[in-house]
């Protein structure tokens, strides 16, 4: 398993779904996971640190976590069937550690609130191929110092791309 973090988040034109790109916390590879439009907002609310005035579901999870004593130890993606992505959850609590199966979305949008990580198998995860792209440079810009694919480039890779692609992965 390898530690990535939220590059980006993206609208896939070609299914009108919402893609959300980790990328590897020490290098370049990356995975693309298609979630829903809730879920996205959900993400991107955390990423920008907007309050709202009412909780979201996400963020209910981290009061109960927290309220219960409990911390978030990790997030893993650990499978893709049937283009459906997996994750776990691994919470440390009172009674000890405790797996729970999650959608990746969810997943990824309360760990970023709780601030823990997220890992991925190094099989889902991708080399992007820039060479083909007429502007093959890459724009640096989130806080963590990510280096970002423009806008056209990650619209190209998303065209190319599918979530059978990554259904070769078995644990």
């Amino acid at each position: 398993m390898v530690e990535v973090t939220v590059a980006r988040l993206g609208l896939d034109s070609a299914t009108n779904s919402y893609v959300v790109i980790l990328r590897e916390k020490l290098g370049t590879r990356m995975l693309p996971i298609w979630i829903g439009k809730p879920e996205a907002e959900s993400i991107l609310i955390q990423m920008n640190q907007l309050k709202r005035e009412r909780p979201l579901t996400h963020d209910l999870c981290k009061a109960l976590i927290n309220g219960l004593g409990g911390t978030l130890r990790r997030v893993s993606i650990t499978r893709v069937e049937k283009s459906t992505y997996y994750a776990e959850m691994q919470l440390d609590g009172a009674k000890g550690i405790v797996e729970l199966d999650a959608r990746p979305s969810d997943s990824i949008a309360i760990a970023l609130r709780l601030g823990s990580p997220i890992f991925a198998p190094e099989a889902l995860l991708t080399v992007l191929d820039l060479d083909s792209d007429e502007d093959s440079s890459t724009a640096s810009s989130t806080a963590d110092d990510v280096h970002e694919l423009s806008a056209e480039q990650l619209q190209a890779y998303l065209e190319n791309l599918r979530p059978e692609d990554f259904g070769k992965f078995t644990p």
